[in-house]
C-alpha cells in the first residue's frame, strides 16, 4: 500500500550516507538519486524511504506527531539496528525494548530530528 515515505534534509549526503550504513542489514540501497531527492529500498517494487531537500528551499524540520517505523524481523535484529544507528550519530528516544507485551521497539532521531522506531511485533 506505501510506495515511499519522504522526509527532509539540509544535508543530502550526510542524510544518505546514514539511512544507506543503517538499512543495509535489511537488504536496503540506494536505488534512485536525482540531486535533491533520493530512494532507498531493497527495490523500486517495495515500500521506500525518500529523502529530500525541500523544494520550496525553506528550511526543513521534522513534523510533530510523524515517525518512521520499520519493521525489524525479529528482536534482535531491533537491538542490532538501534545500536547501529546510535553509532552512526542518532540521537536517542527511547532505548530498544518492549513498551507492551506484544510491541518491541528501538526510537531514534536522525541528525535532521526525523523521529524512527525499528520494531517487532509479537
Amino acid at each position: 500500500m506505501i510506495g515511499y515515505v519522504t522526509i527532509g534534509t539540509a544535508d543530502m549526503e550526510k542524510a544518505k550516507q546514514f539511512w544507506v550504513d543503517l538499512l543495509e542489514p535489511l537488504g536496503a540501497k540506494l536505488i534512485m538519486d536525482m540531486g535533491r531527492i533520493a530512494f532507498i529500498g531493497s527495490n523500486m517494487g517495495q515500500p521506500m524511504l525518500a529523502l529530500c531537500t525541500p523544494y520550496d528551499g525553506a528550511g526543513t524540520h521534522p513534523g510533530n506527531g510523524n515517525m518512521l517505523a520499520i519493521p525489524a524481523g525479529s528482536r534482535e535484529m531491533v537491538d542490532t539496528l538501534y545500536a547501529r544507528a546510535m553509532e552512526l550519530g542518532a540521537s536517542d528516544e527511547g532505548p530498544a525494548g518492549e513498551r507492551m507485551p506484544t510491541f518491541y521497539g528501538g526510537y531514534f532521531r536522525d541528525s535532521d530530528g526525523n523521529k524512527a522506531v525499528f520494531y517487532h511485533m509479537g
